[in-house]
C-alpha cells in the first residue's frame, strides 16, 4: 500500500500530516457550524411556521420581516458573504483567517438555509393532528414540542443531512480563502503548486465526509420510521 501511494500519489504521501491537520480543521468547522447554525436555524424555522398566516401564533408583520431577511441572506453568494462579514468576524474572534474565523460566515450562511428547510419539513406535518391537539387544549408550546417536532422529526433529519452536506461544501469554499481545512489544502498545495494528486486526495476525503453524514442520517431515519 505504501508503494502505491509513493508511486501514484507522491506529493500527497509526503504531506500526510498536513492532510490529518486539514481534516481536523474541516471536521471542526463542520461540527460547530452544524451545531450552532442548526440550533439557530431550527428556531427560525419553527418561528416561521407558527407566525405565518393561519399559524399557531399568527403574526404577519414579524413573519414577513423574518421571511424576507432569510430570502436576502440566502441570495448572497457565500464567497461574497465571507467578504461582507470580515469586519464582524474580526470583531468577534479577532481575526479573519483560520478555522475559528470561518465559523462566523459559515453560521450566517447556514442558518437561513436550514431555517427554510425546517419550515418546509414542519409544514408537511398533518394539519389534522395539529387541530386535534388544539381541540384537546394543548398549549402552543406543547403543540410545537409534542406535535411539530415529533411528527416532523424524520423530515428534519432529512433536511439536516442535506444541510450538513452543504456545510461541508461551504467549509471547502471557506478554506479556499484562507480558513484552513481540506479546501485550503486542495488550493494552496494542489492547485497553486500543480500537485494534482493533492487535490484529488483532498476531494476524496471531502466526499468520504459527505457519504458518511448521509449514511448516518439514513440510519437515523430508518430507526425512527420503524
Amino acid at each position: 500500500m505504501t508503494q502505491f501511494f509513493e508511486t501514484y500519489l507522491p506529493n500527497a504521501y509526503l504531506i500526510s500530516d498536513e492532510f490529518y491537520e486539514a481534516t481536523k480543521q474541516t471536521l471542526y468547522m463542520s461540527f460547530w457550524t452544524a451545531l450552532i447554525g442548526g440550533l439557530l436555524g431550527l428556531l427560525c424555522g419553527i418561528v416561521l411556521v407558527v407566525t405565518r398566516p393561519n399559524g399557531l401564533l399568527e403574526n404577519p408583520i414579524f413573519y414577513g420581516i423574518l421571511d424576507k431577511m432569510i430570502n436576502i441572506v440566502r441570495s448572497i453568494p457565500f464567497i461574497i458573504l465571507l467578504s461582507l462579514l470580515a469586519v464582524t468576524t474580526r470583531f468577534l474572534v479577532g481575526t479573519t483567517i483560520g478555522a475559528k474565523a470561518a465559523l462566523v460566515p459559515l453560521i450566517f450562511g447556514v442558518v437561513p438555509f436550514f431555517a427554510r428547510q425546517v419550515e418546509i419539513a414542519l409544514l408537511e406535518v398533518d394539519h389534522g393532528v395539529i387541530e386535534a391537539a388544539q381541540a384537546m387544549g394543548t398549549s402552543p408550546a406543547g403543540i410545537i414540542f409534542r406535535v411539530y417536532l415529533v411528527e416532523g422529526l424524520p423530515g428534519i433529519i432529512r433536511v439536516s443531512a442535506l444541510t450538513i452536506i452543504n456545510v461541508i461544501g461551504l467549509t471547502a469554499m471557506a478554506g479556499a480563502v484562507g480558513a484552513g481545512g481540506l479546501g485550503n489544502l486542495a488550493i494552496s498545495r494542489g492547485y497553486n503548486r500543480f500537485q494534482t494528486d493533492v487535490t484529488i486526495v483532498a476531494t476524496l476525503l471531502i466526499l468520504i465526509l459527505v457519504f458518511l453524514s448521509q449514511w448516518i442520517s439514513n440510519l437515523l431515519i430508518k430507526k425512527i420510521s420503524h
